[in-house]
């Protein structure tokens, strides 16, 4: 296990310089000579939705269609508030004018819930928060899709006092009086014990998100995560060859971080992005050898580059962290929409 450095990143801060320069430029160098571009070695294109994502297509004649694991084909989670309309792609074959569906509750077997008839409209999420696997429903036949998961959101205003349920997130400075310059989340993602494990991606599960606090034995916990990070994440581990190397090494330091704890991360952005969920630190093995090291971060570092290339919409921060107070190196990366590079 690659050690955990520091919980959060030190402030975002400039732009890469002379040094930042020179390191990029080493490891074009290195990457054209010594292990060439890691896309020209290894399958690139999103994983597979009828094969390797574990599809499934029911008897009753649907499955999630093709755009349902997001532009990187990784994804398996799709968020929304209670009781809202969710784009939740399903194609549907033969007989459907009798088809309905239900939202199941993870873990369970069952559903409280009557069935919906499938309409042109969106299909509307359960009014409870939680994790639904959506259940295809003929008459009294029912068969339960396995992927794409649906996570409900508690709604933000639910948070008092800069508490959800006895745990303890903080404030944003969206709500800070007269403060309409900046944005909050529309929602939180409630995680129980039982859920951590729960594969939010191909390659990350929803505990590589939780925050690094002091409320270890306090549960529920509540994270903030923006699907538009964990299709970019799934992006760069995809250029790296991530769809054909199962043992791809990826270790989240940090992902989201409540406002309370970043309040107390040393030389964090006092409004970082990983508070908003589309940010996270990781220090990935991109050269297989086992261990964590420059090397590996500047190959990352290319990959991003390209990935922001392909896909301008996922543009963002990107900064590598090197300093001895580290024990490995590892980079910071987001998807806030603007392009943004530093060394810290």
């Amino acid at each position: 296990m690659i050690p955990d450095p520091q919980t959060g990143a030190p402030r975002e801060r400039g732009a890469l310089g002379i040094a930042g320069a020179a390191l990029l430029f080493c490891v074009a160098t290195i990457g054209a000579v010594q292990f060439m571009r890691p896309n020209e070695l290894m399958p690139t294109a999103p994983m597979l939705h009828a094969v390797e994502a574990g599809v499934h297509v029911t008897a009753l004649g649907a499955a999630p269609a093709a755009d349902a694991f997001g532009p990187s084909g990784s994804v398996n989670l799709r968020m929304v508030l209670p009781g809202q309309a969710i784009e939740f792609p399903i194609d549907l074959t033969g007989q459907t004018d009798s088809l309905g569906y239900q939202w199941i509750a993870l873990g369970d077997s069952t559903s409280s819930l009557p069935p919906r008839p499938f309409t042109s409209a969106p299909p509307i999420a359960p009014p409870k928060p939680g994790f639904y696997h959506m259940a295809i429903v003929r008459g009294v036949k029912r068969e339960i899709l396995p992927q794409p998961l649906l996570g409900v959101m508690v709604p933000f205003d639910q948070k008092v006092a800069g508490t959800l349920n006895g745990y303890r997130i903080g404030n944003y400075i969206a709500e800070q009086f007269g403060r309409q310059d900046h944005e909050r989340p529309s929602g939180f993602l409630e995680v129980r014990p039982e859920n951590l494990d729960l594969q939010v991606t191909r390659h990350l599960t929803l505990a590589d998100f939780v925050t690094h606090d002091d409320q270890g034995d306090v549960w529920p916990k509540y994270v903030v995560l923006n699907p538009r990070l964990l299709d970019k994440l799934e992006l760069v581990l995809a250029d790296l060859g991530g769809n054909v190397r199962p043992n791809l090494v990826v270790d989240v330091h940090s992902g989201f971080r409540s406002p309370s704890h970043n309040s107390h991360v040393a030389r964090a952005a006092s409004d970082s992005r990983h508070q908003y969920g589309d940010a996270a630190d990781v220090a990935i093995d991109a050269d297989g050898d086992g261990r964590i090291t420059m090397t590996d971060e500047l190959l990352v570092m290319l990959a991003v580059e390209r990935v922001e290339e392909r896909h301008p919409d996922l543009a963002g921060g990107l900064g590598m962290y090197i300093s001895n107070r580290y024990p490995s190196p590892y980079l910071h990366i987001d998807a806030r929409g603007k392009r943004m590079r530093w060394k810290g």
